[in-house]
């Protein structure tokens, strides 16, 4: 009989159960201020900035644009809203589900100000397009240098 020093007698959790129960165990070791969100999913994002704005991209496939909500505030910019889940049909048989649903939110400080009575989001092909143009105190400015 072979013995080990590993204290675990059980299999270890598929990595999907591990994502979805780690939340649940930092908040009762560390408790629910230990930063953790207590939201189902997050999505990805990209934020790029070019001269006149700052970009956001965030995936969000099978929403619509009714199911999000965009703020801005204090230069943070937050992305919120919930994926419905599939319902259970008769005769249909679930042998796979890694699609994940539920509430979501994303916050993102931005680093400079933005004009906020320009923003425009745009919704398409299952991607949030959120655009945040400069203000002009935060455009960038050419310093002649003199010899």
């Amino acid at each position: 009989m072979t013995r080990t020093l590993s204290p675990w007698t059980h299999r270890f959790p598929r990595l999907s159960e591990f994502e979805r129960e780690f939340p649940r165990w930092v908040s009762e070791v560390f408790g629910p201020e230990a930063g953790l969100r207590e939201f189902e999913f997050l999505p990805e994002a990209n934020v790029t900035e070019n001269d006149k704005a700052i970009q956001v991209a965030i995936d969000l496939p099978g929403m619509k644009p009714e199911d999000v909500k965009v703020e801005l505030h204090d230069r943070v910019l937050t992305i919120s809203g919930e994926r419905k889940d599939e319902q259970e049909e008769k005769g249909k048989t679930f042998h796979r589900i890694e699609r994940r649903s539920g509430s979501f939110r994303r916050s993102f400080t931005l680093p400079m100000e933005v004009d906020e009575g320009h923003v425009d989001a745009k919704f398409e092909h299952g991607v949030l397009n959120i655009t945040l143009p400069k203000t002009e105190k935060a455009a960038p400015k050419k310093i002649e240098v003199k010899g």
